[in-house]
């Protein structure tokens, strides 16, 4: 019972600790489970006779209802579940390849109706025969594979394509190692430095740019590299043989070393100092335009502007030299009154700002300032961004062109209404210009002038209307002279209506010739008319002379009869008169005078102007004259209550001529301004002389002459009053033969009056004749 006991105690103790144990084992399975159940792969024991041993997962991972049993449940069934028929030929050929040899394997695999990837890993087991497969979800690793190998193509692809294009360079480019010597150079820099090929050049270190201690190509290499920044210089270079200027570029590789490109910058640096001039010459040349010329720059300020530029728009050279920006320089113009007046400035201003960005070439503006000037503005966009802006003050042409405007319309009407016929002709004989009277001259319609037909084509047309038609090769001639010899030619043609024209060929600035006709048919008529009066007139008027000649001698010989007998009579010879007889003598004597003096002027006159008055020449002593003249004219003005001041200066001298005539223009003169002046008036006869000239002055304060009566007093039978102060008629022919004397001899006779201020009278009398 003991034994049987001590061993039931043991065999519960082994039972509690094979209890404990088989929990531990329970548990340490489940955690197996888990693991496997969570765990990136699904383990797969192969037998010798292909039968499987697997998780549930992998026929998830399949597509499969339950864990596939042996090798060929991995295929599933009716090719909609499992693996690829291809995937599972080729694993099921590692698999019999793993037991044969004991080689592992690795193979990709997929499954239908699904985008995982599963990557098989085999290797053999304990047993002999038997395979552990282990089956990975590869789908994430697999892309990235993938990817990372397509980008390794890509990249590769692009290696060698960079390699080609840095063997391909026109330019030399280089690569420093870590030690910064030279260990990959292109084609062109084995060509810049004449080496052999690019083994040679690596080998030698030839290096493209002169140069030793701090200022070498491997301290600016060591400098690039050091400082972490791509470096740009430029240097001097022989490049073929040829001294060249390069600017070189090193481009830090971190750590791996440096890499460098050089470009010949000789044409470049040759480029920028004739751009650097050409700029300066632009400016120059801006600045002694008469235009206002201002650049802006990029960032839109002011960076240049010239002289007439500052005048037009009355700005200070020190503001403008601060470079003010676009928007404040269209602020200080508005402020001085230099822009055209609107309502939104600021939206005005705002398109102007876009002149900056536009597309197109230019843009051009007129702008009519408040003050009436006219500016033209050109604003050019530049390719840095810039504007160049140009302000053309053409106030002056558009009064010209103004004032033109008017002046071709005053001329196209003047010319559409002239008299005459007119027609411009050019230099190659068409017609350019015409006018209605031209039109309707040779019968032509405006549809066939509108043609400009040549001068030919109107000729023909001319010859059917003259009425000689071969005066028409004349137009044609005259035309061609006019145009080519520049030379005016003129003539007349009567046309077979009886109409006469007057026409001209007048060579023009402009190389042209203008043909001009003007009828002057009632003209010629009236000329003949004229003509025909005139000749009739003539000789009327000699006839009138012829009669008054003849009645004048007809009149002296009872005159003188009559004058003899009241002499006889005043003398006593019929005895003695009473007082009213010797009155009526006295006047019967003064009237005969009177009479016989109208009738000796009449007598001149016919002589003068039938050209025939004798006329004297011999030396005549004026200053006795003068005096001669005074003394009988006396009593005259005694007689009229009349102040006479006489002057006579012996200056005076002599002349040539005929005295009595002289005397006779005298006595006119000291007569007239007696006769017409007032009682108590005064009369001035003042008597003068030169070297060259003798002069008479005879002036009053009488009534004066109205302007009217002065244009007609030297006219024959005309004078200033109807009657005298005395209430005595007057002839009028006094002043006309007093000029007509004075003229005969080269004198001149002139007359100042005005109504109310007197008159007076001078005669200039040259020494000689």
């Amino acid at each position: 019972m003991a034994l049987w006991l001590v061993a039931a105690v043991l065999a519960t103790v082994a039972g509690v600790r094979r209890a404990a144990a088989a929990r531990r084992a329970i548990a340490g399975q489940r955690e197996l489970d888990e693991l496997l159940a969570h765990g990136p792969a699904v383990p797969v024991r192969v037998d010798g006779e292909g039968r499987l041993r697997a998780h549930p997962r992998l026929g998830d991972w399949l597509g499969l209802t339950a864990a596939p049993a042996t090798l060929a449940d991995l295929a599933g069934a009716g090719g909609e579940t499992g693996l690829l028929a291809a995937d599972h030929a080729a694993l099921l050929q590692d698999i019999a390849a793993a037991q044969r040899s004991g080689a592992a394997f690795a193979r990709p695999v997929r499954a239908h109706g699904s985008a995982r990837v599963m990557m098989v890993r085999g290797r053999p087991a304990a047993r002999p025969g038997e395979i552990v497969l282990w089956f990975f979800d590869a789908t994430d690793s697999q892309a990235e594979i993938e990817r990372l190998g397509e980008e390794g193509a890509r990249l590769g692809n692009a290696i060698e394509g960079l390699s080609a294009v840095i063997e391909a360079a026109p330019f030399p480019m280089w690569y420093r190692g870590p030690d910064l010597r030279l260990a990959l150079v292109n084609g062109a820099y084995v060509l810049a430095v004449e080496g052999e090929d690019a083994a040679d050049v690596v080998a030698r270190g030839l290096e493209l740019v002169e140069g030793g201690g701090g200022k070498g190509p491997l301290a600016a290499a060591a400098a690039v590299r050091e400082s972490g920044r791509i470096a740009t210089r430029t240097a001097p270079a022989t490049i073929g043989g040829t001294r060249r200027t390069i600017r070189i570029v090193d481009v830090p590789i971190g750590e791996t070393g440096v890499a460098g490109y050089a470009i010949d910058v000789e044409e470049l640096e040759n480029a920028r100092a004739d751009l650097v001039r050409f700029a300066r010459a632009q400016r120059d040349m801006l600045d002694l335009l008469s235009a206002g010329v201002a650049q802006f720059g990029p960032d839109r300020s002011l960076v240049f502007s010239n002289q007439p530029f500052a005048r037009l728009f009355a700005l200070r050279p020190e503001w403008l030299a601060d470079r003010p920006e676009f928007d404040r320089v269209l602020e200080r113009m508005r402020e001085g009154g230099h822009l055209p007046e609107s309502r939104d400035f600021p939206g005005w201003k705002a398109e102007r700002r876009r002149w900056f960005n536009v597309a197109e070439e230019s843009i051009e503006e007129n702008w009519l300032l408040p003050d009436g000037a006219h500016l033209r503005v050109l604003a050019q966009p530049l390719p840095d961004g810039g504007l160049l802006l140009i302000f053309e003050d053409r106030t002056e042409q558009v009064q010209l062109a103004s004032a033109r405007d008017t002046l071709v319309r005053v001329r196209t009407a003047t010319f559409d209404n002239l008299f005459e016929a007119v027609g411009v002709f050019a230099a190659d004989g068409r017609l350019n210009l015409w006018n209605s009277r031209f039109r309707d001259a040779w019968a032509l319609t405006e549809q066939e002038l509108a043609q400009h037909p040549r001068v030919d084509a109107l000729v023909e047309a001319a010859a059917k209307r003259l009425a000689n038609p071969a005066r028409a090769s004349l137009i044609r001639e005259l035309v061609r002279i006019a145009t080519t010899e520049r030379q005016q030619r003129s003539g007349r043609v009567s046309f077979v209506d009886g109409r006469d024209f007057d026409f001209a060929a007048v060579p023009l600035p402009d190389g042209n010739a203008l043909f001009t006709m003007l009828d002057v048919t009632d003209s010629r008529r009236i000329e003949r008319a004229l003509r025909d009066r005139n000749e009739a007139l003539e000789e009327t008027d000699r006839l009138k002379n012829a009669f008054v000649a003849n009645m004048s001698y007809e009149l002296r010989t009872p005159l003188t009869s009559i004058g003899g007998f009241a002499e006889m009579l005043a003398g006593g010879y019929a005895g003695p008169l009473g007082e009213t007889a010797g009155e009526y003598v006295g006047a019967i004597l003064e009237s005969v005078a009177r009479l016989g003096a109208l009738i000796d002027d009449v007598l001149d006159l016919t002589q003068v102007e039938a050209g025939s008055l004798p006329m004297a020449r011999q030396p005549v002593d004026l200053h006795a004259l003068c005096r001669e003249a005074a003394a009988d004219i006396a009593d005259t003005a005694r007689a009229r209550r009349l102040d006479l001041v006489t002057r006579i200066d012996r200056s005076v001298g002599a002349v040539e001529g005929d005295g009595r005539r002289l005397r006779q223009a005298v006595d006119h003169l000291l007569k007239n301004a007696i006769t017409y002046t007032q009682t108590g008036g005064r009369v001035l006869f003042h008597v003068e002389g030169d070297r060259q000239t003798a002069q008479i002055v005879v002036s009053d304060n009488g009534p004066g002459i109205g302007a009217e009566m002065r244009d007609r007093i030297f006219a024959g039978f005309e004078r200033a009053s109807a009657r005298s102060r005395d209430g005595q008629t007057a002839g009028g022919l006094g002043l006309r033969l007093t000029r007509q004397f004075v003229e005969a001899h080269g004198g001149t006779l002139a007359l100042t009056s005005e109504p109310g201020e007197g008159t007076t009278l001078i005669i200039r009398l040259p020494r000689v004749r």
